[in-house]
């Protein structure tokens, strides 16, 4: 005798599929879109024969090598450095009051965005920034700013450093969700009872079992760094850039010609991103092969306080030029005067603000209908395949978990250039003008992922118990959802929203392409203002990029024990 699902089941199976459809059909359609335009075939432009010459025009381009070099470069260094002081910090101060603290701190760390924390970073490294400022002229001897070039320097020093301020933070929660799956704290505990020292207990005992379960947000890492387009703006060299960023500006170039161009180097940029991915398999491989002789080598107090040292001071060093740079940010919104080297403008004033005013009102409340309409459908979608998950008993495999990191993992600057030409055609041929809906879809495919792993860890583990005894006392699968486990799961689906509106606010790529500059968002005018000589203005924009999230952060933490104590209050 077969069981047939209830309705609600069946209903639930939308959800899935919605999510695979949003995640995997706008990717390889913009990767077709941006294919057909590289090889000379873009009709709407008089593109109609297939041809080489866009790769051509590509190649023959002034400072591509180094263009190629610096994505290479920065994706793989700042991963690397991002993904060692994390595990460093967790190897070291796993139990300790510091690790609680650093924990307490994720949330607004990650509320941050990109473009706030570049800016802020700049602000604070620049040669007149606040960091000079505290020790000049007394101990450094300048009266005038240094010169030193930061941001900018070739190297991509200053990018890196921005990308790993806000790596480390992402790394960090991922670990430490993986962490109870891996038995951590046993493994660690069995390893000390064997006197081996914290360090070397968690890189030996836990790592090997830990790592694999962060491979894909590691190569997420490295797919965002290597193909990042709005930090690289800020804080990358611009003679030349990233070629992420040249893409941007080929495509935004009057001379439509050059589109075809910049539909090769978006390949290219995939490929790039491909080419570290794999760079960065092989040091996996390389790195399993040097490490199995040192792991059962017996030795139980390998670098431990070097370890010790790198870990806390390196993660430390991320927070504390995080918090910085936001000082730095408020203290430019509130300059009037503030000649180097002076430490403190004086006097304070909320000029720049009202000055400000009249484009930021607007630009706010575009962002806030964005990011609201995007983290709405992308959490009816998340809870609803982990809804799926818990009424059939059986969790995602692991193709699932590849497709929902498939918009990290591919980069966005290849797949959305191929959809701006897919808009282009359809807007010559049934008058459907990119704006707001496309650019609210375009958001949901980088909210959503971020939504989804912040809130499965908490709907995985919730005790089975509640929705059996529910179940025992004849209610429905659909009643044991809203009665019992949406209001046990409050907290954890506000956080997750509140990710998902910070993701969204941060969007600089999809609100600019997929909208075709129509739309103004406190991101998209941050960035334009970065490029720009007005500190004032520009550190006003960042902040109000960097409030908004910490007020869903706010709202996140406040409502669910609002609405907890007014239940307690109606039973008393």
């Amino acid at each position: 005798m077969t069981v047939r699902p209830s309705t609600y089941a069946r209903l639930l199976v939308l959800a899935p599929l919605a999510t695979a459809t949003l995640l995997i059909v706008p990717i390889l359609v913009g990767l077709a879109g941006a294919a057909g335009p590289a090889f000379g075939w873009l009709p709407v432009l008089g593109g109609k024969t297939l041809s080489l010459d866009p790769w051509r025009a590509l190649w023959d381009t002034p400072g591509l090598g180094s263009m190629i070099r610096l994505s290479l470069v920065t994706g793989i260094a700042s991963t690397a450095l991002a993904l060692t002081i994390v595990v460093l910090f967790l190897g070291a101060f796993a139990d300790s009051r510091a690790f609680i603290w650093l924990r307490r701190l994720l949330s607004p760390l990650l509320a941050v965005p990109h473009a706030a924390a570049a800016i802020g970073l700049a602000f604070l490294l620049a040669p007149s920034g606040l960091a000079m400022r505290l020790v000049s002229p007394g101990l450094s001897g300048f009266h005038s700013p240094p010169d030193y070039l930061f941001p900018g320097d070739g190297w991509g020093i200053a990018l890196i450093a921005g990308l790993v301020i806000k790596e480390v933070p992402f790394l960090l929660l991922m670990s430490l969700a993986a962490l109870s799956q891996c038995q951590a704290e046993q493994r660690t505990h069995l390893a000390r009872s064997l006197g081996y020292a914290p360090t070397t207990a968690f890189l030996k005992a836990v790592l090997p079992t830990l790592y694999p379960l962060i491979r894909l947000p590691v190569y997420a890492v490295i797919a965002f760094a290597s193909a990042n387009v709005d930090v690289a703006m800020i804080l990358g060299p611009s003679t030349p850039p990233p070629l992420a960023v040249s893409v941007v500006h080929w495509l935004n170039d009057p001379d439509l010609s050059k589109r075809f161009m910049a539909s090769a180097a978006a390949l290219t940029q995939l490929g790039i991103t491909l080419l570290a991915l794999a760079g960065w398999w092989l040091m996996e491989c390389l790195v399993a092969c040097l490490g199995r002789r040192w792991l059962t080598d017996g030795r139980r107090h390998t670098a431990h306080r070097l370890g010790q040292w790198l870990g806390g001071g390196s993660a430390w060093i991320s927070v504390t030029l995080l918090g910085a740079s936001l000082i730095a940010l408020i203290l430019w919104s509130l300059a009037t005067w503030w000649p180097f080297p002076v430490l403190w403008p004086t006097p304070l004033s909320l000029a720049n603000w009202q000055r400000a005013l009249d484009g930021l009102w607007p630009a706010t409340l575009t962002t806030l209908a964005l990011a609201l309409s995007s983290t709405l459908l992308s959490s009816l979608l998340v809870v609803g395949c982990l809804e799926h998950e818990t009424v059939n008993r059986r969790t995602m495999g692991t193709g699932a978990s590849l497709v929902l990191y498939l918009p990290l993992l591919v980069p966005p600057v290849a797949f959305l250039f191929g959809l701006v030409q897919l808009q282009a055609q359809l807007q010559a041929r049934f008058a459907l003008s990119p704006g707001f809906f496309s650019a609210a879809l375009g958001h949901c495919l980088f909210v959503l992922p971020y939504v989804f792993l912040s809130l499965a860890e908490s709907y995985r583990r919730l005790d089975p118990r509640w929705s059996q005894l529910s179940a025992a006392l004849g209610r429905s699968p659909a009643y044991t959802f809203v009665r019992v486990r949406l209001p046990m799961l409050l907290a954890p689906i506000a956080v997750a929203m509140a990710v998902g509106l910070a993701v969204s606010i941060g969007q600089y790529l999809p609100t600019l392409l997929l909208s075709a500059g129509r739309l103004t968002t406190l991101t998209t005018e941050a960035i334009t203002l970065a490029s720009g000589g007005d500190r004032r203005l520009t550190a006003v924009y960042a902040l109000a990029q960097l409030l908004l999230p910490a007020l869903g952060f706010a709202i996140a933490l406040w409502l669910p024990r609002l609405l907890h104590h007014r239940r307690r209050a109606r039973r008393n």
